[in-house]
C-alpha cells in the first residue's frame, strides 16, 4: 500500500511539473506571436494567441486543483512541499504573463487595422526576445531544479527594465517632436509596458525556483542577495549590512565630489 501511494504521489507530482512546463511553452509562444503580429502585420497570429490564452487559463485551473488534491492526500514535506507551494505561486505569474501577451497581440491588431500613419521607430523585438528567453530559462530552471539559472533570470530582468525605460524615453521624444505620433506612441508604450511586466513575472517565478531548491525566500532582497544565497553563502549580519551601507554612502559622496 505504501509503495502504491508513493508511486501515485510521484506520478501526480510529475504531471503537475509537466503541465506547468506546457503552460510556460504556451506563454512563450504567445509572446513571440504577439510581437510578430506587431512587426510583420500578421494579424492572423492574434487569433492563435487568444486560443493559447484559453488553454493557459484551463491549465491554471487544472493544475491548481491537482496541487490542492495532492496536498490533501499525501501531505508532502521538504522539497516536495516547497515544489508544490512554488507551483501555486508560479501559476499566477504564468497566467498573468499570458494576459499581458494577449494585450500585446490585441494592440498589434489595432495598430495594423487602423489607417493612421506616422509609426514611430522603436526597438521592441529585442525586448520581446529577452522576455521569451527568460520564460524559457525559468521553465528550464524549474525542470532541472537549477537555482543558478534561476538567479540568471533574476539578473536578466534588470536588462528588460533598462530597455523599457529607454523605450519610454524614445516614445516621449517622438510625441514631443511630432504630435502626429502621439496615438501610435501610446499604443507602443502599452505594448512595451506589457513586456516589462512579463519580465517581472519571470523574475518572480525564478525567485520561486530558488525557494523550491534552497528553501530561501529571496523576494525583495535584491539580486546580490539572491546570488549570495544560491552560492550557499549565509545572509549578512546586521553589522555587515550597516558596514556595506556606509561604504555605499561614502562611495556616493566621493562620486558627487569628483563631479
Amino acid at each position: 500500500m505504501t509503495e502504491h501511494t508513493n508511486k501515485q504521489f510521484d506520478a501526480d507530482l510529475q504531471r503537475i511539473r509537466t503541465e506547468l512546463l506546457q503552460m510556460g511553452g504556451l506563454v512563450e509562444a504567445m509572446v513571440q506571436d504577439g510581437i510578430q503580429a506587431l512587426t510583420e502585420g500578421d494579424v492572423n497570429l492574434v487569433d492563435r494567441v487568444r486560443e493559447h490564452e484559453k488553454e493557459v487559463n484551463r491549465l491554471e485551473v487544472e493544475i491548481d486543483e491537482r496541487v490542492t488534491q495532492i496536498l490533501a492526500r499525501h501531505q508532502p514535506a521538504a522539497i516536495d512541499l516547497r515544489t508544490l507551494l512554488a507551483v501555486t505561486k508560479m501559476l499566477t505569474d504564468m497566467e498573468r504573463s499570458g494576459d499581458e501577451a494577449e494585450k500585446i497581440a490585441t494592440m498589434a491588431r489595432r495598430i495594423h487595422e487602423d489607417d493612421r500613419s506616422f509609426m514611430p521607430e522603436v526597438e521592441l523585438r529585442h525586448m520581446a526576445n529577452n522576455i521569451a528567453t527568460m520564460m524559457r530559462q525559468v521553465m528550464d530552471a524549474f525542470a532541472r531544479q537549477d537555482a543558478v539559472l534561476a538567479a540568471a533570470v533574476v539578473r536578466s530582468d534588470k536588462e528588460v527594465d533598462k530597455e523599457w525605460k529607454a523605450t519610454l524615453r524614445n516614445l516621449i521624444t517622438y510625441m514631443i517632436e511630432d504630435p502626429r505620433t502621439i496615438s501610435r506612441s501610446i499604443d507602443l508604450l502599452f505594448i512595451a509596458r506589457s513586456m516589462e511586466r512579463i519580465g517581472d513575472h519571470c523574475k518572480n517565478m525564478a525567485e520561486r525556483v530558488i525557494y523550491m531548491v534552497h528553501g530561501a525566500d529571496v523576494r525583495h532582497k535584491g539580486l546580490k542577495m539572491a546570488e549570495r544565497l544560491v552560492r550557499g553563502e549565509p545572509e549578512p549580519t546586521p553589522e555587515e549590512k550597516l558596514a556595506a551601507k556606509a561604504a555605499k554612502q561614502k562611495e556616493a559622496e566621493l562620486r558627487a565630489a569628483s563631479e
